[in-house]
């Protein structure tokens, strides 16, 4: 059937519990999954994040005590922790504008109307808005990283379960405008993780869909 392996890819993806800590994500395929997330879209365009990819293992350590003590954080063969921006500044517009008007050959004016619209609109924000907005966009980042994992048969285990304050004091975030909002352990299951035997259990198809 066509775009099955879609399907198929979807399905044998699963919540890793237990990652095999000596089984590592080759650089080709680390790439390939920075270029995924780069390419995500987001509002207005903006991408208001940063994605830090975590190798460091002493450093994992002290992040996995932030993280109720879950193995994957140190036992993945890559540990990505999604940052949101705690303010977006006009100089983050002025920067997207200046992008486009690179990208794309454009007169930097003509796309200036664009960019007072974005700024008008996210003036009327709180700060705590525009923090919430923004962690918001990285759920697109990441269900297109579990996809495109999933696909490459690389597995990813989403997770909230952290100390989002400790991650951002650990990592220094504040100074960078950055909040901790997401993390992905990616790698390889372990053979003895129970859970990848489980079937999904998920609503059936009339149960989610309703066509009016």
């Amino acid at each position: 059937m066509e775009h099955q392996h879609i399907l198929e890819a979807l399905n044998w993806r699963y919540a890793t519990k237990k990652f095999d800590s000596s089984k590592k994500i080759s650089p080709k395929d680390l790439e390939t999954i920075k270029e995924v997330l780069r390419l995500t879209p987001s509002s207005y365009g903006l991408q208001p994040w940063k994605f830090l990819i975590i190798e460091n293992q002493a450093l994992r350590q002290q992040l996995r005590e932030k993280s109720w003590g879950q193995s994957q954080v140190t036992d993945a063969s890559h540990l990505i922790v999604f940052c949101s921006y705690l303010d977006l500044k006009e100089e983050h517009i002025d920067e997207h504008i200046a992008n486009t008007s690179i990208t794309r050959n454009q007169d930097i004016e003509n796309l200036a109307g664009y960019g007072n619209f974005v700024k008008k609109t996210l003036s009327n924000l709180s700060p705590t808005d525009i923090s919430t907005w923004s962690s918001k966009q990285l759920y697109i980042a990441l269900g297109q990283l579990m996809l495109a994992c999933a696909e490459m048969k690389i597995d990813a285990t989403p997770m909230e379960g952290f100390e989002p304050a400790g991650y951002d004091e650990i990592l220094g975030l504040k100074a960078k405008n950055l909040h901790a909002t997401l993390v992905c352990p990616i790698g390889y299951r372990h053979l003895e993780d129970g859970a990848q035997f489980h079937k999904k259990v998920r609503k059936t198809t009339e149960d989610v869909f309703e066509i009016i």
